[in-house]
């Protein structure tokens, strides 16, 4: 039984007059890894933020239709903002530490929450390094700059910074993009092994990722999701012709 969670009912999403999603409506299912593919353009990293609602930072944006976390509707009045930021992780582009050691990269969001006692907190920095294969390439120089990494070190870093604040959900917008091959394949291996414990959505121009670490996948277009099923089956047997365009490369 495959339990839904992350759900999104007639979303649709304005910046300005400009209607970026149209009538979006998925189901993103617990402890699998979901691609959104399309061509650049067509919303995907825009949906992405709707689901911990980072558009909200954007001016001029509205936003109508349901997106429900865990049956929780996240865009209810008086949603704790911070909270659900800490629930859904997000991890973007670029890699992007803070400037400051690797330690305090892992602890941050950790320390201003001023719940968690310093061994809590070292208990969690190590944790959470681990969990991103990070621990025994820095464990000597916790209070080296994050800076320092390499960028796929760096990207690491971040996924374990999500990962410090036991996230259900992490967000993944183009994270290997910037990345050379072999970072790549470390963060894509990474990523199958978090699905154990964590459900992943994952935002990739690059179509053999998906195919290659997705258990689902999206296929958007002008702002409207014009297909959703297992990838082997979309990748296979599309449905909508516009969907085979894209994987065979017609358009992209």
């Amino acid at each position: 039984m495959v339990n839904t969670q992350i759900n999104s009912s007639g979303l649709n999403l304005y910046f300005g007059d400009n209607h970026v999603l149209q009538d979006v409506s998925l189901d993103i299912y617990k402890h699998k890894i979901t691609a959104i593919i399309g061509p650049s353009g067509c919303g995907k990293s825009t949906l992405l933020r709707c689901f911990n609602r980072m558009n909200d930072l954007i001016p001029n944006t509205r936003i109508h239709g349901n997106v429900y976390l865990d049956q929780q509707d996240i865009y209810a009045p008086g949603t704790d903002l911070s909270r659900l930021r800490a629930s859904v992780g997000m991890v973007f582009q670029k890699p992007n530490p803070f400037p400051k050691s690797i330690f305090n990269n892992v602890a941050y969001g950790l320390q201003i929450q001023g719940r968690y006692s310093k061994c809590e907190i070292h208990t969690r920095v190590e944790q959470s390094l681990r969990a991103a294969w990070l621990w025994d390439e820095v464990k000597d120089r916790l209070n080296c700059s994050a800076m320092s990494l390499s960028g796929g070190q760096q990207q690491r870093l971040c996924i374990a910074r999500a990962l410090a604040n036991s996230p259900s959900v992490i967000l993944l917008d183009e994270p290997t993009s910037a990345l050379d091959p072999q970072s790549t394949a470390k963060i894509e291996e990474l990523c199958i092994e978090l699905r154990k414990s964590v459900t992943i959505l994952i935002v990739t121009h690059n179509i053999a990722q998906a195919g290659r670490i997705s258990d689902y996948t999206a296929f958007m277009y002008l702002g409207k999701l014009v297909e959703f099923g297992p990838t082997e089956d979309l990748f296979t047997v599309p449905k909508d012709k516009r969907t085979e365009s894209y994987l065979t490369g017609v358009f992209g």
